[in-house]
């Protein structure tokens, strides 16, 4: 008789894979009297599994949905399926899923048989993706980095700027930040003793040491990265108020276009970047909302000049009847 724990999970997977069993077929199928699978059945239901007993003819036993999501047994193609599918939407920074799927991601990477790993990184290898070259992120690099925030690991990768310059950093891995079809790891920098924002797309090479380290504070990682992709990029940042509420621009504001915060007088203060102050201009004013630039004096000075011109040349008329 094989062993009670290999039977059980055993009987688990049988259930799994098709919608009812009979009780006489279940034991053939692993060897044991009906006793057995009654018994199993009943250390299946203790551990949070929602087994059914249909009495009568054509009766038995089905595993069915219950309070909580129990851990399942997949086929290898199966398993393939789900972490493809994980794969995907972990690429693609599903917004409000993007902890949960990285979590599912790396349970699965972590069981995966050598062959199906094998195969999974040859199908990810060979896959085309309809997003720009520049947003495919490897989800091999997710998984890692999102392990190393988890446990408080160390991280080294090489980088990539936003100049082309390459880099090997060094880093504690803080969080996960997902904006935009895009993936940001925000971490403390060992080499620059100073926290840092990286686009988990332009990393390569993570690699894990196995060094443990104190999680530092960090009050926003989630502004800081706004701040970092709506602003520091940029050759210029400005300051504008504008007459709405935080909510209304929220709305109207992605996070990677610029950061809001509520003002005294129940406005907001917007920050923004461009690397053209025209842009900016037409930027705010297709806003529709009334707003003041603060800084720099530069670009408050071109808007200045900018609201004469368009009232120079856009007198009204003066209508003469006949």
């Amino acid at each position: 008789m094989a062993d009670p724990a290999v039977r059980l999970l055993r009987l688990l997977g049988l259930l799994q894979r098709r919608p009812l069993w009979g009780g006489a077929d279940l034991a053939e199928h692993l060897g044991v009297d009906p006793r057995s699978i009654r018994r199993d059945v009943e250390q299946l239901r203790g551990l949070g599994y929602h087994v059914e007993g249909i009495a009568g003819a054509g009766g038995g036993y089905r595993l069915s949905g219950g309070t909580n999501v129990p851990p399942m047994l997949f086929e290898d193609d199966e398993a393939m399926a789900v972490a493809v599918v994980l794969g995907l939407s972990a690429g693609a920074a599903l917004p409000g899923m993007e902890r949960s799927t990285l979590s599912a991601l790396a349970k699965l990477d972590r069981l995966l048989p050598p062959r199906l790993r094998t195969q999974l990184s040859a199908l990810r290898a060979a896959t085309v993706s309809l997003v720009p070259p520049t947003e495919i992120v490897s989800t091999e690099s997710l998984i890692a980095l999102a392990q190393a925030c988890d446990n408080h690991l160390n991280a080294a990768f090489a980088y990539r700027a936003y100049d082309g310059r390459r880099s090997d950093r060094r880093v504690e891995p803080h969080r996960l930040v997902a904006t935009d079809r895009r993936w940001y790891l925000v971490a403390y920098d060992l080499d620059r003793q100073d926290w840092r924002t990286f686009r988990v797309d332009r990393t390569s090479l993570v690699t894990l040491p196995g060094h443990t380290f104190v999680p530092r504070d960090l009050d926003d990682p989630a502004r800081m990265v706004a701040l970092a992709i709506s602003t520091t990029v940029y050759e210029y940042r400005a300051v504008v108020r504008v007459e709405a509420s935080a909510a209304e621009m929220a709305a109207r504001i992605a996070p990677y276009e610029g950061t809001v915060t509520s003002d005294a007088d129940g406005h907001v203060i917007l920050e923004l970047g461009a690397d053209d102050f025209t842009w900016l201009a037409s930027y705010l004013i297709g806003l529709g909302l009334n707003f003041e630039v603060i800084e720099p004096e530069d670009f408050r000075d071109q808007m200045a000049l900018l609201g004469q011109r368009l009232i120079q040349e856009h007198q009204p008329t003066t209508r003469v009847d006949p």
